[in-house]
């Protein structure tokens, strides 16, 4: 049986020392010597790629959440790929101990058709048009661009005062 020892793990605690320690000091330097200008643009709150204009209540194109939904199932689909490429070398070593059992090749099969899956889940929302912003998204970020523009003198005026 393996006897536990506390020394092997000081490389991770180091690890995490050092990413501590970067972060720590690089909110510090920005801080100490980064430029303090406020100006009304940057006091603005901004979130979620879309300035907070108008009311909480407006409604968001379905596009919006459709490219949303789609980039999460995406990211959490090559996210499986990742315990399946360390566990793939293990699966060739089985198989070249027990030549009768395929591991590694129904593995190697199965990762296949779930990259089909996704290649064609992805031709399918491209040619649905999800990720063409044409002409109409474009003037409409235009026209709430120009909106934003036109009210920006006077929330520029309220953040003077409010300062």
């Amino acid at each position: 049986m393996n006897n536990f020892n506390i020394i092997d793990y000081a490389p991770i605690g180091i690890m995490f020392l050092v990413a501590a320690g970067f972060a720590v000091s690089q909110i510090l330097v920005t801080q100490l010597i980064g430029p303090r200008k406020r100006t009304a643009t940057k006091l603005m709150p901004y979130e979620c790629g879309k300035d907070p204009v108008g009311s909480a209540r407006d409604r968001f194109s379905v596009k919006f959440y459709t490219v949303a939904v789609i980039f999460l199932l995406f990211d959490i689909e090559v996210l499986f790929m990742v315990p399946f490429a360390v566990a793939f070398k293990e699966l060739i070593k089985l198989q070249n101990l027990n030549p009768a059992v395929a591991y590694g090749t129904i593995a190697f099969v199965e990762i296949l058709i779930f990259i089909a899956t996704l290649v064609v889940g992805y031709i399918y929302v491209w040619k649905k048009g999800t990720f063409d912003w044409g002409l109409q998204s474009r003037a409409e970020a235009r026209a709430e661009a120009k909106a934003m523009a036109n009210a920006r003198p006077a929330d520029a005026s309220n953040l003077k005062r409010a300062a």
